[in-house]
């Protein structure tokens, strides 16, 4: 029996699953570790403790199904992206606390380098947007700091996103490695020639000796030390999180798109092997399998979904829990013209306006708790439905959408999601799409499986087909854009 361990770890906790051999999670464990915000603005973790939280729940995970290390086939890695680490090569130790993709203590830095105008520069090699979130401004900050900056020149100091951390301290410190869809995102990598590019490397004021090695997602990543998990298990693929659940979605083929309906929305879509560029939309590897070519894929990030359900229930007490929402949306036919934007931290794709504020419009005195429940379960799929236009504005089309994440179990999104982009949209039977995602990509690493056998083997739990009529689909397309074009700028202006 040859069973697969996904190591998942995410910004607030690290989790392990075990999958059997048919892809059913048999185990799973998970622990909390602390977050820190020194300053506003700043947000950390301590690199320590994400590899003893992981590699606790690693055993736990193996205890819990009453396996040994010799009962492994391999190990697969996904990981929360863009956080930095810099560690010392001799001891293994951290010289400062993780800077969380969150952190945004570089966006001065940032902000210059656009007005220099070198974002198009940038973004052309990377597909990315010049900002804090990727971690080339992360990593300079850190070697700001002179000695840091000296150590790092003599190749005493190594960094990695949190892929590369794990990988280091799985295998005592023998592998320095990414792959091509964590690395994509460090706004280092040339996702044309799928190397580190020089030009980055001097526009940031990085030292190559301090860059892990760049290997396809699906391939040979070493060992595990014996000590840590009772014997030695190949590690075989490494996928960022949002890469992770399109592979977990077998979304193999350009125009498959997996969209996670999370406190906030990843819409990522499979270009095929080519990168697209769309307007408000990154460009990004998907991934490689070893012996391949790069694999592409556009992605959209929605900063507020899931959290719009939580602002009803915390912030404004209209529902008492978030799974409420659902009945008391369906209780009404619709929202008669009540357009929430849940702009509460800005928008994300495709308008990435940090000046946006959220927006509750079109009430009369008829409006009730029920039209603003179904308005924000609309406002949810109308931002997917804009970060999708955006997709397919580059030239690839929208085949069908794979749904995950918490909010996916709520049918009544998911069909209002149908209606919106006029396709289907399936929810699959294993949910947690994105740690099996590792573990495919682990399976097809150790040679086990192959991609056209996993994408027949994928299971749909439900398929909801799209129903609502033309011109209420038009309607409630329009009045949304009518209403987020009141929404944004907000805070330049009166409303700040």
């Amino acid at each position: 029996m040859a069973y697969l361990l996904a190591l998942d770890q995410g910004t607030t906790s690290s989790r392990a699953i075990v999958f059997d051999p048919s892809g059913r999670p048999v185990a799973l464990a998970q622990e909390t570790f602390e977050q820190h915000f020194p300053r506003p603005g700043w947000v950390e973790h301590d690199p320590m403790e994400i590899w003893h939280t992981q590699l606790a729940t690693a055993r736990s995970a193996l205890a819990q199904a009453d396996l040994a290390a010799a009962d492994l086939a391999a190990v697969g890695i996904t990981n929360q992206r863009e956080t930095v680490v810099l560690w010392e090569r001799a001891s293994g130790k951290p010289v400062s606390r993780a800077i969380v993709w969150q952190d945004r203590r570089t966006a001065e830095a940032t902000h210059r380098m656009k007005a220099e105008g070198l974002e198009a520069r940038v973004r052309a090699l990377t597909g990315l947007v010049l900002d804090p979130y990727f971690s080339a401004s992360k990593l300079a900050w850190l070697l700001e700091d002179p000695g840091l900056r000296r150590r790092a020149e003599a190749g005493e100091l190594a960094f990695g996103t949190i892929d590369t951390w794990l990988l280091w301290n799985l295998s005592g410190g023998r592998v320095h490695a990414t792959d091509v869809s964590n690395a994509s995102r460090t706004l280092l990598f040339d996702i044309h020639r799928g190397a580190w590019s020089d030009e980055l490397l001097d526009l940031f004021k990085v030292p190559r000796a301090v860059l892990p090695e760049v290997r396809p997602s699906v391939g040979d990543f070493g060992e595990t030390q014996p000590q840590w998990l009772g014997g030695a298990v190949p590690i075989r693929g490494v996928l960022g999180d949002q890469q992770a659940a399109l592979f977990g979605q077998a979304c193999f083929k350009a125009g498959m798109a997996k969209n996670t309906y999370g406190t906030g929305a990843f819409l990522v879509m499979h270009t095929g092997q080519r990168p697209l560029a769309g307007e408000g939309v990154l460009t990004t590897v998907a991934w490689q399998v070893a012996g391949g070519p790069l694999e592409y894929a556009l992605e959209g990030s929605i900063f507020v979904a899931g959290a719009a359900v939580q602002w009803l229930r915390d912030g404004l007490g209209l529902i008492k829990t978030s799974a409420e929402i659902e009945a008391l949306a369906a209780s009404v036919g619709s929202s008669e013209g009540v357009y929430f934007v849940p702009a509460l931290t800005g928008l994300g794709s495709p308008y990435w306006d940090p000046d946006a504020r959220g927006l509750l419009v079109g009430l009369t005195r008829g409006s009730g708790r029920a039209h603003v429940a179904r308005a924000t379960l609309e406002a949810i799929a109308l931002q997917v439905y804009d970060a999708v236009h955006a997709m397919e504005s580059a030239g690839v089309h929208l085949a069908t959408l794979r749904a995950d994440g918490g909010a996916a179990a709520n049918d009544l999104l998911l069909q209002i999601q149908a209606d919106l982009l006029d396709r289907s949209v399936e929810r699959p039977r294993v949910t947690e799409t994105t740690a099996q995602g590792a573990a495919m990509a682990a399976a097809v690493g150790a040679g086990l499986v192959d991609l056209p056998t996993l994408a027949r083997a994928w299971q749909a739990e439900r398929r909801f087909e799209p129903a609502g009529e033309v011109e209420e689909r038009a309607r409630l397309i329009a009045g949304w854009h009518e209403a987020v074009a009141r929404a944004r700028g907000w805070a330049k202006g009166a409303g700040a």
